[in-house]
């Protein structure tokens, strides 16, 4: 296996684990739609659940950008390293998100259950731990796939390294999705809890058909790849004489 095909691996293998998070939608149904969840009791297990996957899929952003921009970069550094930044503000703004559902676990946990007078302040504060993850959710999850589509699918649309109808389907999904979010900054497209919704979809498959291709076919014979495997070459042969 070449190493740009070891490359191709590893970065469809981050991209298709990004994907683990879906189960949130459900797993944070009751913290997101009962303002008084805060105030029951029960188990917290699915929210922890979810937090743990959310914070899987930030690790797993970071490592297709890290993966990947050896490879991009010989294309155009610039946008390959604007994409690496913004899988990192990407992956900041999911660990927020994540934080401030842990924070109203850790106080439904003190009040167990029990919370007395202060039942309309303590609606408050879970109100507002629940906000601030749709706005983190917004601007993190739902706007940044949108930038990401563009930086990245520009370079492997340019590059050839894969078919270029997969980043197609990014540089197109893209601009919709980030009109969306920009709708819903200001109010004018539904709820901020309901992420990007159907425009959300077309930036989802591509990122969901760029890990598959990566993963069973890899990147398609290019400059790129050709000079990577011959500056790869000689190392592997010093190597061996070593």
């Amino acid at each position: 296996m070449s190493s740009t095909r070891k490359t191709a691996l590893v970065a469809g293998v981050f991209y298709l684990i990004t994907f683990i998070s879906i189960p949130t939608l459900a797993l944070y149904g009751p913290v997101k739609n009962h303002r008084d969840w805060i105030l029951s009791s029960g188990s917290n297990s699915a929210v922890l659940v979810g937090c743990v996957l959310e914070v899987i899929v930030a690790l797993a952003g970071i490592g297709t950008a890290v993966t990947l921009y050896p490879v991009v970069k010989r294309q155009n550094e610039g946008t390959a390293l604007g994409f690496v930044a913004a899988r990192v503000v990407e992956a900041g703004m999911i660990f927020t998100g994540v934080l401030s559902l842990l924070s109203l676990v850790t106080v439904r946990q003190g009040l167990g259950g029990a919370a007395g007078a202060d039942a309309t302040s303590l609606v408050t504060v879970g109100a507002s731990h629940v906000a601030v993850y749709n706005w983190t959710f917004l601007l993190g999850q739902t706007l940044m796939p949108g930038i990401n589509a563009l930086l990245l699918g520009s370079l492997m649309y340019r590059s050839r390294l894969v078919p270029r109808v997969i980043p197609a389907i990014g540089l197109i999904g893209g601009p919709v999705l980030i009109a969306v979010v920009i709708a819903r900054l200001f109010g004018s497209a539904g709820s901020i809890a309901g992420g990007g919704g159907l425009a959300g979809i077309p930036v989802a498959a591509w990122e969901l058909s760029l890990g598959v291709w990566l993963v069973v076919k890899g990147f398609r014979p290019s400059s790129i790849t050709t000079g990577m495997d011959a500056a790869a070459t000689p190392a592997a042969h010093q190597d061996v004489a070593v």
